[in-house]
């Protein structure tokens, strides 16, 4: 395996188990007990897991938030087709309101280079849209919400930040829950990043919702909104008729990658 590959499969381990031990690793990952405890000391520079004697331990209970470290190395083919789908549906010169989060973050590394104004939701898909990466030409005009920069996470929370997104309309806002179903709709793993998250969907002429396949089998506990406020979900995952019928309920256009 590669280094990410095998990051990926770690972090899917500790998802599935509540502690793995090195031997276990390098079976599962075909890699050596020193490459693995490499692998295991990068992970938890980056907040994925806990090291322990012997191997490591998930730092999640159930429904907790993976944090980005270790959203970053899930579903990264299936984010940069999603954030690329997304980044057509735009038109130029639109008002584009972007949500916080991993597949946000691609989203915005999708729209370095075109003619648009964004407000994004974290400092790391600020630095996508404008930092190096970004080449030269075009960029987005970029607006800060402000508010409160939530460590690790490196989002924008607070009354300050939903003030300010309320204050704007926007052609256009990605969001990006942290679980969807059709059930349920919309979901995050905390009161104040679903107060950030209704705000900016509400601001939005149009809602594009992002989301791996995975996120339709995530646990998060505060409700954003129902299915019926999206207008276009773009996703990798494969739905039942069931499912699809209770989109077509909701006149969800769905767009598949």
């Amino acid at each position: 395996m590669k280094t990410d590959e095998r990051h990926r499969a770690i972090a899917d381990l500790l998802r599935a188990r509540a502690e793995v031990s090195v031997e276990e690793l390098t079976v599962a990952c075909n890699a050596s007990g020193a490459t693995i405890r490499r692998d295991l000391e990068v992970l938890a520079a980056n907040g994925v897991l806990r090291r322990v004697h012997g191997g490591a331990r998930s730092l999640l209970g159930p429904g907790d938030n993976p944090g980005y470290g270790q959203r970053e190395l899930e579903d990264q083919d299936a984010k940069r087709r999603i954030a690329a789908a997304v980044a057509g549906l735009l038109r130029d010169r639109e008002h584009v309101w972007l949500d916080s989060g991993s597949t946000a973050t691609e989203v915005a590394r999708a729209l370095a280079g075109r003619d648009l104004t964004l407000m994004p939701m974290s400092l790391q898909a600020l630095n996508a849209a404008a930092g190096e990466d970004a080449g030269a030409g075009v960029r987005p005009g970029l607006l800060l919400p402000g508010g409160n920069v939530v460590p690790g996470e490196l989002c924008f929370r607070g009354p300050l930040a939903e003030a300010n997104i309320r204050s704007l309309r926007f052609d256009t806002a990605i969001i990006t829950p942290c679980a969807v179903s059709t059930r349920d709709g919309l979901l995050a793993h905390d009161l104040e990043d679903s107060a950030v998250k209704r705000a900016g969907l509400e601001s939005g002429t149009r809602v594009i919702l992002a989301a791996a396949a995975a996120k339709w089998h995530s646990n998060a506990r505060v409700l954003v909104a129902g299915l019926e406020r999206v207008d276009v979900m773009v996703t990798d995952k494969v739905f039942s008729s069931e499912e699809r019928a209770q989109l077509d309920e909701y006149s969800v256009e769905v767009v598949n990658v």
